[in-house]
């Protein structure tokens, strides 16, 4: 069994010991109240509801634990609103100080996933309400007693105070004090809560975080310790003595020469060489690295500090600037250095042009910096801008499409943060084509059209020819002495005219509409689809319909944001060369989610709403086939008209409108399906703004 460690989740993975539940509790996704914690204590508080309908729970108990702790009268205080016990908190506590040699498994189709785990923290039940009904009690108890005493016993009891000055803490009162056990619980009690928002065992966020438990492309770079040559595991248990290292001649702290490269392992030796190169072919990195090296291994290490810019590999913006360093030139933090520089190795993944005042205008760097960052991948050219200085690699595209998929993923990650950080306007997230075709004619010659016009001629000649023997040998096997009638072949012929030009729009894209090969814009998607083969397009809109289907029969209500993201994390699961990897926009994906019976519900989002327009598309499918539809087609009826809705207003109209009293597992269902609770008000999915 192949084992391998995962650490998307290295310091954030919990495990929560759960006390045995009583036969009235159950642990789901509607039991979970409220969550909050402390995280530097690592301390979690847990409210869960109770079932007070289930016939274990005592229900006289309850209420009179109610009236210990609330009274008779109910205000916004209250522990109970409902004058029942109908929740339960839990407290945390650390359940062992060292977990290092913990960690969660996940076993899948012959691979055993580990991921350490950060925190083991048991759960027991919480009595303050108890105290509450103690301090209820004795406040009671005062208030009767101070009733009988008068006025002047209440004045004899006035007793001298005297007033004392601190003397000055010296450094070891202060450390003792400092050290003290009343100290560290003060310390402890002023820590505020982070309030969280709970995630059911169905949500998508909840399947989404738990592929996280698996080591992400196998282990990619984390995991390079796990796969070694005989050569180098010996080397790691039996490394060279000291005597020997010092007898080695000392270079330059900023020169490695290859012989010290290869000695590292090989994630470091592909950081060093991409870190002091900047640029570089996926060739002439194998060449580098030596012989006999793996290039799956050399795929895994590279996409961590590198990504895809027309089929070469740039190193990444946070490998030239680490964070806590700043700029040479303007003293700009690193995180700002960053993002200037991915804006610029982006522009290069849309055109193999960039403009340097269009990097200055958008970023608000200053000229220097953005030098530095043209100057790591291109080459100034005079009148015409800054060129990517390597060409297009279509070998490298070809061979990996996988990899190319999944760095177009990244890049449209990063494209969405650019937007929300530099305000883009659309000018700049799609090239001009026009613009782009008759300002850089150099860039596709006239030879290389013809060239390329004759290999599809001669590609689609030779496939006539095959066919065309074909069927000559089916017609000599039936009848091998009838002459053989040609009239019945008919040979695709390509229209010529002066007022057709040659279509060329395979390599202008190449320049203009892909992203590290594949289409970015909705446009050049639809047109990509529109070339497609009748059979494809049929096969391409089934497997999208069965996608839209299933998702909608899982989540119900789903913005087109979230929709989105689910659809590029299936792409990722599909195998290389898949039918739905040519190419869908974003309108044929709107198109099929209504085509599919689901419904777009217009919520009446706030003025002041910083949700994007992908987020204010909230779609929802109308009919499940179950006996909830009408409650479901209610509910959105009242999020049409409403953005946030109380429980009980919802409660109320679904009683008017489907003509029953509904209980509360009914009701809870309903909710489940289509909404989410944030401070006691209901939401429809995807619709909470922070």
């Amino acid at each position: 069994i192949d084992v391998f460690l995962a650490r998307s989740l290295l310091e954030k993975l919990y495990l929560f010991q759960y006390p045995i539940r009583p036969a009235s509790m159950t642990y789901d996704d509607v039991t979970h109240l409220s969550a909050k914690i402390k995280p530097k204590q690592q301390k979690v508080e847990l409210e869960m509801a109770i079932d007070t309908l289930n016939p274990n729970y005592c229900r006289s108990k309850g209420e009179q634990i109610a009236l210990n702790v609330d009274g008779t009268c109910t205000d916004e205080t209250s522990t109970y609103s409902s004058k029942l016990m109908d929740k339960q908190t839990f407290c945390s506590s650390q359940a062992a100080s060292n977990v290092s040699r913990y960690a969660a498994a996940v076993y899948k189709k012959g691979e055993l996933h580990l991921t350490p785990l950060h925190g083991i923290l048991q759960l027991r039940p919480s009595f303050t309400y108890l105290d509450k009904a103690d301090a209820k009690h004795r406040e009671r108890e005062a208030a009767n007693e101070g009733g009988d005493s008068s006025q002047d016993e209440a004045e004899d009891d006035v007793k001298q105070i005297t007033v004392r000055f601190s003397r000055p803490e010296t450094e070891q009162a202060r450390q003792r004090r400092v050290q003290s056990y009343e100290f560290l619980q003060k310390r402890q009690a002023e820590e505020h809560w982070v309030h969280l928002h709970y995630y059911g065992l169905k949500d998508s966020r909840s399947e989404h975080e738990r592929q996280y438990l698996f080591s992400q492309g196998h282990g990619l770079a984390e995991n390079t310790e796990l796969i070694k040559s005989p050569s180098e595991y010996l080397m790691m248990l039996m490394p060279p003595s000291v005597e020997e290292e010092n007898d080695k001649p000392m270079a330059p702290s900023n020169v490695l020469s290859m012989a010290q490269l290869r000695t590292l392992p090989l994630a470091d030796q592909i950081k060093i060489l991409m870190k002091n190169v900047k640029v570089m072919p996926f060739a002439n990195l194998m060449s580098l690295l030596g012989s006999g090296t793996d290039s799956t291994a050399v795929l895994r290490c590279i996409q961590q500090v590198a990504m895809l810019v027309q089929g070469n590999w740039v190193v990444k913006s946070d490998v030239l600037y680490p964070k806590d360093t700043s700029s040479p030139h303007s003293g700009v933090p690193a995180e700002v250095l960053c993002r200037g520089r991915d804006f610029v190795m982006w522009k290069f993944t849309q055109d193999r042009w960039v403009v340097r005042k269009e990097v200055a205008a958008v970023t608000k760097l200053c000229p220097e910096d953005v030098k530095d960052f043209l100057e790591h991948m291109s080459v100034a050219r005079i009148n015409k801008g800054w060129e990517f200085m390597l060409p297009y690699d279509e070998d490298f595209v070809k061979k990996h499409p996988d990899i190319v998929q999944r760095q177009h993923m990244l890049w449209m990650g990063i494209q969405a943060k650019l937007e929300k950080v530099y305000n883009l306007l659309k000018e700049h997230l799609t090239p001009k084509k026009q613009e782009a075709q008759s300002a850089h004619p150099l860039l596709v010659s006239g030879g290389q059209r013809v060239n390329m016009a004759k290999a599809k001629v001669k590609q689609n000649y030779g496939q006539l020819e095959k066919e065309f023997q074909k069927q000559k040998a089916e017609m000599k096997s039936h009848d091998t002495s009838a002459k053989m009638d040609v009239s019945n072949i008919r040979i695709k012929e390509e229209p010529v005219s002066d007022e057709e030009p040659m279509d060329t729009s395979t390599y202008e894209g190449m320049n203009n509409g892909i992203v590290n090969g594949l289409h970015a814009e909705e446009d050049s998607t639809d047109s990509l689809n529109g070339h497609l083969p009748g059979g494809c397009i049929d096969r391409v809109a089934q497997e999208l319909k069965a996608f839209v289907s299933s998702t909608f029969k899982k989540q119900f209500v789903l913005t087109l944001s979230e929709l989105k993201r689910l659809f590029n994390l299936h792409l990722a699961s599909l195998p290389p060369g898949h039918t739905l990897f040519s190419g869908i926009s974003d309108k044929m994906l709107q198109d099929m989610v209504l085509d599919t019976g689901c419904k777009q519900i217009l919520v009446p989002f706030p003025p002041q709403t910083a949700a994007s327009p992908d987020e204010l598309k909230v779609y929802a499918l109308w009919e499940a086939g179950d006996t909830y539809d009408q409650h479901r087609q209610v509910l959105l009826e009242i999020f049409s008209k409403n953005y946030r809705v109380r429980r009980n207003v919802i409660q109320n109209q679904l009683s008017q409108e489907c003509g029953e009293d509904l209980n509360k597992q009914e009701v809870d269902r309903v909710l489940k399906d289509c909404c989410v609770s944030y401070g006691g008000m209901w939401y429809l999915k995807g619709t909470v703004q922070s």
